[in-house]
């Protein structure tokens, strides 16, 4: 891990943004973002009393995904009608594995969904971890595929080898490093996770090429 170049990101970004995310030169745009209201929807669609009843999780679990930024229309669309096609048994599956990944057994929940989607062909890194990310913003990582790309390649992670199927073994070791990577910045550049691995990404492509 090249925690030197981080740190040379960091003095410079900060130079040109001394209050990080926080400055008012800073992605303008991402303003009208606000990520604790979409935490506010996750953690009220998916609380534990709901999953006494599978179809209110499965239509929670999908409400979230398609009120995120982060996963594209196309696969929203293709969640959709997945959804729309499964039967009582299905969706009462599909709830079991939500509840392992969220508050049960994290690795069975995580490899659950992971083989449940497949069969629509929808195991895919941004459905699989926004809504761990959603409930919880500063311990679960959003994995976007080609930031991830970069951030192992630029910051040298080693041992991590990204592959398009997820995985739990990729997913917890990835989110180890980049604690560790966060643990050594300024605070102002990670205000939740998903914040963080942007500050990254921007650092990437505004200093890498210098």
């Amino acid at each position: 891990m090249n925690i030197e170049k981080l740190k040379d990101y960091e003095a410079e970004f900060l130079e040109q943004y001394p209050h990080g995310f926080d400055d008012t030169n800073f992605f303008p745009t991402m303003k009208t973002y606000n990520p604790l209201k979409l935490e506010e929807f996750a953690k009220d669609a998916l609380k534990k009393e709901n999953f006494q009843n599978p179809n209110l999780v499965v239509e929670g679990f999908f409400k979230v995904v398609q009120k995120s930024v982060f996963v594209s229309l196309f696969d929203k669309l293709k969640l959709k009608d997945m959804i729309s096609s499964l039967n009582s048994y299905e969706k009462d599956m599909l709830s079991i594995e939500i509840y392992e990944l969220l508050y049960g057994k994290r690795k069975e929940g995580f490899e659950g969904l992971v083989e449940f989607l497949s069969e629509y062909k929808l195991a895919k890194w941004t459905i699989i971890s926004v809504v761990p990310y959603c409930i919880n913003r500063h311990q679960d990582y959003f994995i976007k595929p080609t930031t991830t790309k970069s951030i192992i390649k630029i910051f040298e992670l080693k041992d991590l080898i990204y592959k398009p199927k997820p995985s739990f073994e990729f997913y917890d070791k990835y989110s180890k490093a980049l604690d560790k990577m966060k643990s050594s910045i300024d605070k102002s550049l990670s205000p939740d996770n998903v914040g963080f691995t942007a500050f990254l990404k921007v650092a990437i492509e505004t200093y890498e090429d210098k």
